[in-house]
């Protein structure tokens, strides 16, 4: 099936929407600021940079046409509803990721994921907001041990933040039916790209690796390294947003997988890392030190799952999502990025 992305794009840009994207700060909202500026719309943007940058919103937004950026906290219920008035679309990104650091403060996971999201709902309906498009996570299928994730087949939650994510999906259910508030949710698959925080104890394996390599350090693998993941470039989740934001009635009601359907164990994952860093090196002794780069490898992880594949038929069925990336797609725009923001 062909993705409605590209007929979507040309709908907008005839007939522009106002969106609110909270997180915009952040590494997946400053990509969908980014785009939907691109496309004409008009962009209000929400984050208090306890995990975004500064750096991404002066990058995408600071200073365009129909931007506006408000700096607060989703569990601030005035800003919210200030954010909200006139608004036709919700993108939620704003959250506290990472498994490691729900396991170490489940109370601060619960007030940003839970209690934001509950914050944000409230307000998107006194709004009369006609969507929520909200992230959602594959950690929810816990430990269902069935592959590929169907979305109608989940486990038990693995970490607070897995029960988080659960839960969130559980409230916008409820405002729907309660309120009849137009909410889709979205189940990302390891999202990936550039500008993607390569620092901090609870960044995501991919911008480590990177940074790892461009130092000319081995890299940590937790476990034996056939732990597989359905890793997805940042472009197929912002279309994925943007298809649910328009997407008709009967889309909504329910949370999508958004992945690329392919599963890449960490091992080939590190392989393909070093050899694209080493496609790109013109420095011959570096080019052959990061080809003899190899791992190391520690003890698995609590918390984690095992492996990870999406079933992604549904959001192909209902929102015409298509992924334009593969991973190795994906990684040739990601680590050119990196390379030149070393």
């Amino acid at each position: 099936m062909m993705s409605r992305f590209v007929d979507v794009s040309n709908d907008l840009r005839t007939s522009p929407r106002t969106w609110l994207v909270t997180g915009a700060a952040g590494f997946i909202g400053s990509h969908l600021v980014e785009k939907l500026l691109a496309l004409g719309q008009r962009v209000v943007g929400v984050d208090n940079f306890a995990t975004g940058s500064r750096r991404n919103v002066d990058a995408v937004g600071t200073g365009r046409p129909g931007f506006t950026f408000l700096e607060g906290d989703i569990n601030d219920a005035a800003l919210m509803a200030r954010a909200c008035a006139g608004v036709d679309v919700v993108l939620h990104q704003a959250a506290l990721g990472s498994v490691p650091r729900s396991l170490k403060d489940p109370l601060a996971t619960h007030r940003a994921n839970v209690d934001g999201f509950v914050v944000t709902l409230l307000a998107a309906r006194d709004a009369g907001v006609k969507r929520v498009v909200y992230a959602s996570s594959s950690s929810v299928y816990g430990d269902d041990p069935n592959l590929p994730k169907v979305e109608d087949r989940v486990g038990h939650p693995l970490s607070p933040y897995a029960a988080t994510k659960a839960i969130d999906e559980v409230y916008a259910d409820v405002f729907g039916r309660s309120f009849g508030l137009s909410c889709i949710g979205l189940r990302y698959f390891n999202v990936f790209g550039p500008r993607q925080d390569p620092n901090g104890p609870y960044a995501a394996v991919i911008p480590v690796w990177v940074a790892s390599m461009l130092r000319g350090e081995p890299c940590r693998i937790n476990g034996d390294g056939e732990t597989s993941r359905d890793f997805c470039f940042v472009d197929n989740a912002v279309q994925a947003n943007i298809l649910a934001g328009v997407a008709d009635a009967d889309a909504a009601g329910r949370a999508y997988n958004v992945a690329c359907g392919a599963r890449t164990r960490l091992t080939t994952l590190h392989d393909l890392i070093r050899d694209g860093l080493v496609a790109r090196e013109t420095d011959a002794a570096r080019k052959a030190a990061l080809a003899a780069l190899r791992p190391v490898h520690g003890p698995f992880r609590d918390g984690d799952v095992r492996h990870s594949l999406a079933d992604i038929t549904l959001a192909r069925r209902h929102l015409g999502y298509e992924p334009g990336y593969d991973v190795a797609a994906g990684l040739d725009v990601a680590l050119g990025w990196y390379v030149d923001h070393a």
